[in-house]
């Protein structure tokens, strides 16, 4: 029998990890597939690369290939040992029978007579007969956090393959309405089954996957499912305590303020965060806004309570 190079075949080396094997069978069988391939040999090439990734593609088959063609090259004649492949299972045939039926095959393909085989339910024969389920395509969708709170439907426009009724792959605008459910959150991903690129040979297309992003925002900061809102309160509020109202996400809130509240203080309104499935919470972080001394009333006010309160926060530094 003829020795064939299948790692030649598939451009990788035989140091290949698996997925790097498999990246590279992919890359070719979309190259050299008939439906799309002007290649003159498209045929028997794609016969060829389904060959190889039979074998290569399978770890027990690569390594019975691997010991079979140690310091051999492509086109060598030759006849392996009667016991070489004991140590390999192959569900029950034997290795010699298996390999000698596989290196006939290839020797008839590449003459052009007979089929590719099909590996791992990717493909069922060379020509028309291959199928590859389409790749999924990942994109992202901008969103306010308002969105994420109540939800949201969106329109999106995405420039995909698609197959014509000749079966070429040609670049086509496809536009999708989106539904955005309540509760999502930055990073999330949303799977648009079918959505993705087509698949060859009348196999299912891929998926779109649709990460979320928020907006920016001013006012908020968001934390996974945890939001956090910077609240602006006067300094008689703050020493004093009180009621306000507050603008959130969900709609406006009553909030209390403890009094004796400082700068940078964190109220915390548990379940007002994102509503996902463990919903998080909404923080309130408290700035004590001083009003501006514009007026000769208010410069008045600002001088009596210099007067009258006896407090340094200097003093506070170095205690």
């Amino acid at each position: 029998m003829e020795y064939k190079d299948y790692y030649a075949v598939l451009g990788v080396d035989k140091t290949a990890t698996q997925d790097e094997i498999k990246k590279a069978y992919r890359k070719l069988v979309r190259q050299y597939h008939p439906d799309v391939s002007k290649h003159k040999d498209a045929t028997e090439k794609t016969a060829e690369i389904n060959e190889a990734y039979d074998v290569l593609g399978d770890a027990e088959k690569r390594a019975a290939y691997d010991e079979l063609g140690r310091g051999r090259r492509a086109g060598e004649q030759f006849t392996p040992p009667p016991d070489w492949g004991s140590q390999f299972d192959f569900g029950g045939a034997d290795a010699n029978d298996f390999f000698a039926d596989l290196f006939a095959h290839a020797g008839r393909g590449a003459r052009g007579g007979g089929g590719a085989r099909g590996f791992g339910g990717m493909g069922g024969g060379g020509g028309a007969g291959f199928q590859m389920r389409g790749e999924d395509i990942h994109a992202a969708i901008a969103i306010d956090l308002r969105d994420a709170y109540n939800g949201a439907s969106r329109t999106i426009s995405l420039r995909v393959p698609q197959q014509d009724a000749q079966g070429r792959t040609v670049m086509q605008d496809k536009t999708l309405s989106v539904t955005i459910p309540k509760g999502v959150t930055p990073g999330q991903q949303l799977r648009l089954a079918g959505q993705g690129h087509p698949g060859m040979g009348g196999a299912a297309s891929g998926d779109l996957y649709l990460e979320i992003q928020l907006n920016e925002d001013p006012r908020y900061r968001v934390e996974g499912t945890h939001v956090y809102e910077n609240v602006p309160v006067t300094p008689w509020e703050a020493a004093l305590g009180g009621s306000v109202s507050v603008p959130t996400p969900s709609g406006a809130v009553e909030v209390t303020i403890p009094p004796g509240s400082q700068s940078g203080r964190k109220l915390r309104l548990k379940g007002r965060g994102i509503p996902a499935a463990q919903p998080g919470d909404l923080y309130l972080i408290l700035d004590v806004v001083l009003p501006p001394a514009s007026s000769e009333r208010a410069r008045e006010l600002y001088q009596q309570m210099a007067r009258e309160m006896a407090f340094n926060p200097r003093e506070r530094i170095g205690a």
